[in-house]
C-alpha cells in the first residue's frame, strides 16, 4: 500500500457516508417545513451545528483560532448561508427529490470554477461524464414542460452555484495554508448560520411548532447532516481532486429521489428515471471505473 493510498481510501469512505447522510436529509428538510419556516429552520440548524463542532474542537484540544477570516466568511456565506437558505426556500414549492437533483448542478459549476481559479483542467473522461450528467439533468428538469415551479427551480439551481463557489474557495484555501479541517468547518458554519439568522429575523415566516417531529428533524440535521457531514465533506475536498469529489457527490440526489419515492411518495416520471440513469453513467465515467491504470 502506498503512503498516499490510506488517506485517499479514508476520503472515499467519508464521501460514501456523506452521500447517505445528505440524501436522507432532503427528506427531513421537506418534512420539517410543516413545523417551521425555511429560514428559521436553516438558521437553527447551522448555528447549533457550529456549536457542536466548536465543542468537538474543545474536546479534541484543537486551537480555537479561526482560519484566515475573510476567506472563511466567504465560504460560510456561499457554502452554508446561500446554499442552505436557497434550497430550503425552494422546498416550499418543490418536491424533495426534484429540488435535490437541481441543487446538484453544483458539480457543473465547480468543474468550471476549479478550472478557472485552481488550474484543475478536466480530463477527457471528466468532460464525457459531465456531458452525460448535463443531459441527464436536462431530462430531469424537462424545460419543455415549463419546469414546474419556476421560482423553486431557479432557487435550487442558484443554491447549487453558491455551493460550487464555496467548494472551490475551500479547495483554494487548503492549498494556500495548513489548518484543521474541523476548525474551518466550524468557523464557516458559524458565519453562514449568523447570516441565515439575520435573514430569518427580517423575513416573515410561520412560527416554529416545537413538537417531537420538529425536534427530531432538527437533531438529525444538526448532528449528522450539518456537523458530521460537512466535516467529512471538508476532508473529501482536502484529499480528492475537486472535479472528482464534486461529480461523485451526485450520488446524493440519486439516493434522495429513491428515498422521496419511498417515504414522501414522490414518484419520479419516466423522463426523470432516464435522467437519473444518464447521471449515473456520467458518474461512472468521471470515477474512471474500467479505465486502464496509467503507470
Amino acid at each position: 500500500m502506498s503512503p498516499s493510498s490510506s488517506p485517499r481510501r479514508g476520503a472515499v469512505l467519508a464521501l460514501i457516508v456523506t452521500i447517505l447522510v445528505w440524501a436522507y436529509s432532503w427528506v427531513v428538510m421537506k418534512q420539517v417545513l410543516a413545523h417551521a419556516g425555511p429560514f428559521n429552520f436553516a438558521a437553527l440548524r447551522y448555528l447549533l451545528g457550529a456549536a457542536v463542532l466548536f465543542a468537538a474542537l474543545l474536546i479534541s484540544r484543537q486551537s480555537m483560532r479561526p482560519p484566515p477570516l475573510l476567506p472563511t466568511i466567504l465560504i460560510g456565506l456561499c457554502q452554508t448561508a446561500a446554499f442552505q437558505g436557497l434550497e430550503q426556500w425552494a422546498l416550499l414549492d418543490g418536491g424533495a427529490g426534484h429540488v435535490a437533483l437541481l441543487a446538484y448542478t453544483m458539480p457543473f459549476w465547480a468543474v468550471l470554477l476549479a478550472w478557472l481559479l485552481l488550474g484543475e483542467r478536466p480530463h477527457r473522461r471528466h468532460w464525457f461524464g459531465l456531458a452525460l450528467a448535463a443531459l441527464g439533468l436536462l431530462c430531469i428538469i424537462e424545460p419543455w414542460h415549463g419546469m414546474g415551479s419556476v421560482l423553486s427551480t431557479t432557487l435550487a439551481i442558484a443554491g447549487g452555484l453558491a455551493w460550487a463557489a464555496g467548494t472551490v474557495l475551500s479547495k483554494r484555501l487548503f492549498r494556500q495554508q495548513t489548518f484543521s479541517v474541523l476548525s474551518l468547518t466550524a468557523w464557516q458554519m458559524l458565519a453562514g448560520g449568523a447570516a441565515l439568522a439575520a435573514v430569518a429575523l427580517v423575513v416573515p415566516q410561520r412560527p416554529i411548532d416545537w413538537n417531537w417531529a420538529f425536534i427530531g428533524a432538527l437533531a438529525y440535521s444538526v448532528v449528522l447532516a450539518s456537523s458530521l457531514a460537512w466535516w467529512l465533506w471538508s476532508i473529501v475536498l482536502q484529499r480528492l481532486p475537486t472535479t472528482v469529489a464534486s461529480l461523485c457527490s451526485l450520488g446524493v440526489p440519486m439516493v434522495s429521489v429513491l428515498l422521496a419515492w419511498l417515504i414522501l411518495h414522490e414518484q419520479p416520471t419516466l423522463m426523470e428515471v432516464l435522467g437519473i440513469a444518464l447521471v449515473l453513467l456520467g458518474l461512472i465515467a468521471v470515477s474512471g471505473v474500467g479505465a486502464r491504470r496509467r503507470p
